[in-house]
């Protein structure tokens, strides 16, 4: 049983007041506490301190009334100690990027995608997550997650991917990065907009965002926030694409090849242009890749052996790939338009003679045939460039565009953070407007009780030969009043940035219902999550004697001390920069521990959980 603060209040005075009628009492904390804002700091130097005969609290050396210090108490009852168990759960993101982490130990981290709905339970079963999300890629593996608790929920999740991975918790704190609420929220928005990829603006980010949508959809913990996050993310990503084009323009040598290659010839003939490439190691195969993107469905790939191109032709599915030996690379190319050369070889491959013997090409592709060379030394001799029927580009003239064209999106990703910052405010006004989903519910369940109740009078008076279509009819009317009543109030608890509805009007409709309706909850919506989590971990359905009569002394004991907690703080606390609202946070904890948990959980959880205090 969880005993009201109400009740703690009033029996820590008789203490303090009862002791200090008879002899004076020296109040004194150790170290300076930290208050909540808006609240008044209050520091005890040794002061001495006595009762007169109206238990009115003064000071030895003024002897005048002290009222600030109950009126502080009676603050600390009814607002403190109620301003953690109101608290709004936090967006929280643990990160390992190629930014951050090396790929030693992001492979390790990396979770498949046919496991993340087992991730997502897992780590919705930890005390303090509610909901969770798994976003792992080649270049990041980051979980997302909503938190009761940011310090707690960090720490269990890290100690989760420590278990999972093998690796050590403290090597994971080395690496990772923490963001909270709006900074997790612009992160996610910068990620599924390319702007935090290696290179700026790519696309398969934003089909990898998309797809922990796709995975999650029916998984109990990709709830109402998380889900959320991620499809207005899938939004933002549109959005930045789509008004800024940031993905155009290559920033790579080997997509600068392709796309100056198709530049260079007629847009007609782009389909059906002859394609040759020689060499087909890790350069070679990019060109290859980005000539499938482009439209390109054949080509001809010249290699000393041919295994690397059986490899590129059963990855690359739809595209015919014809290979060549490196002795019929002449041959080759008197049938080729383009040729692109990327090999390890220190002399020309192309030379005036070579290339002069060649067969023109047709006027189709511009009666020029086109040499790309990325290689390094030079595949093709620059001697070609003095024959008209040939044009030669290296890795100098591509350096140009992908310069160009990097300054082009670094231009575009500032003007991405505008719509990113206008979609932020726009998903905080969302989840602002998921404040008062609570009275929403309570508001329709009292209305339901109130309908089923005079409904139930109404059938009863019209006694037992009532048809069941007279039933529906009377059941259709009354779910039809109560809707059309509570149409007007459900409409200003909804502020979801649609309107010009303020979240400051929104919650002030929210509290005047409350009042007029009595909807308040004798426990707050987080006390609630707390102990519906601990139930839900509850794995022995019997408690011994010894346990239960320790929980009842922890919980009396902590719930007496619970509004002392912003006044006094042990010194482990303060060497930890430990606020005093945190500590009480862990009283309230502990007391669910103590109330809930099975015999096991109690002993391991009470005990790590007391160390604090």
């Amino acid at each position: 049983m969880a005993v009201p603060s109400a009740f703690a209040g009033p029996k820590l005075e008789n203490i303090f007041l009862g002791n200090a009628s008879h002899n004076g009492v020296v109040f004194c904390k150790p170290r300076k506490a930290v208050f909540p804002r808006n609240s008044t700091s209050l520091r005890c130097e040794q002061q001495q301190l006595q009762t007169t005969n109206d238990n009115v609290i003064v000071d030895n050396s003024t002897k005048t009334p002290s009222s600030s210090s109950l009126s502080a108490l009676q603050q600390l009852k009814s607002s403190a100690a109620d301003r953690y168990t109101k608290e709004r759960s936090s967006i929280v993101v643990i990160g390992l990027s190629i930014h951050t982490t090396p790929v030693e130990m992001r492979e390790k981290l990396a979770i498949p995608e046919a496991e993340w709905p087992r991730a997502i339970s897992e780590l919705c079963s930890l005390n303090h997550i509610e909901e969770a999300a798994v976003l792992s890629t080649c270049n990041r593996m980051e979980i997302y997650v909503v938190a009761l608790s940011q310090h707690r929920g960090v720490k269990e999740v890290t100690e989760w991917m420590s278990k999972t991975s093998g690796v050590p918790a403290s090597d994971l704190c080395e690496h990772r990065f923490l963001l909270y609420n709006n900074d997790a929220t612009q992160h996610i928005f910068e990620v599924s907009a390319g702007l935090d990829s290696l290179v700026l603006g790519e696309g398969q980010i934003l089909a990898q965002v998309k797809q922990v949508v796709k995975v999650g959809q029916g998984v109990v913990g990709f709830g109402r926030n998380i889900s959320g996050l991620f499809k207005h993310a899938i939004t933002v990503g549109k959005r930045v694409r789509s008004e800024l084009n940031i993905a155009s323009g290559a920033v790579s040598v080997s997509s600068a090849a392709v796309e100056l290659a198709l530049m260079k010839l007629p847009k007609t003939s782009h389909s059906t242009a002859r394609m040759l490439l020689i060499g087909a190691g890790k350069m070679g195969k990019l060109v290859i890749k980005h000539l499938a993107a482009k439209g390109c469905t054949k080509m001809v790939v010249v290699n000393r052996s041919e295994e690397r191109v059986t490899a590129i032709r059963e990855e690359l599915h739809g595209i015919e790939i014809i290979y060549k030996p490196l002795t019929d690379m002449l041959a080759a190319a008197a049938e080729a338009d383009v040729i692109f050369t990327s090999t390890a070889s220190e002399t020309p491959l192309f030379l005036k003679e070579h290339v002069a013997d060649l067969p023109p090409v047709g006027s189709d592709v511009g009666s020029v045939r086109l040499f790309v060379d990325i290689s390094v030394p030079r595949n093709v001799g620059s001697c070609i460039k003095e024959l008209e029927t040939a044009r030669v580009y290296n890795v100098d003239d591509l350096k140009e565009v992908v310069s160009a064209n990097k300054e082009d999106r670094l231009r575009k990703a500032k003007e991405a953070q505008t719509i990113i910052a206008e979609e932020s405010k726009q998903f905080a006004a969302w989840r602002d407007s998921l404040e008062t989903v609570p009275t929403i519910k309570k508001l329709r369940a009292y209305a339901e009780r109130i309908r089923l109740a005079e409904l139930d009078k109404c059938l009863s008076r019209m006694g037992d030969d009532v048809t069941k279509k007279t039933k529906k009819a009377a059941d259709d009317l009354s779910r039809g009043i109560v809707n059309k009543l509570l149409h007007g109030p459900m409409q200003h608890l909804r502020c979801d940035g649609s309107d010009s509805r303020t979240l400051t009007e929104t919650l002030e409709n929210m509290h005047a219902l409350n009042r007029m309706f009595s909807l308040e909850a004798e426990i707050s919506v987080l006390e609630q999550k707390v102990r519906a989590k601990v139930e839900q971990n509850q794995k022995c359905a019997s408690q011994g004697a010894v346990s239960t009569t320790l929980s009842l002394v922890v919980v009396n004991i902590l719930v007496i001390l619970k509004p002392c907690c912003l006044y006094w703080l042990p010194p482990c606390c303060q060497e930890d920069n430990i606020r005093g609202d945190d500590v009480l946070k862990q009283v309230n904890h502990i007391i669910f521990i103590a109330n809930a948990s099975s015999v096991p959980e109690r002993q391991s959880l009470m005990v790590a959980n007391i160390r604090l205090l």
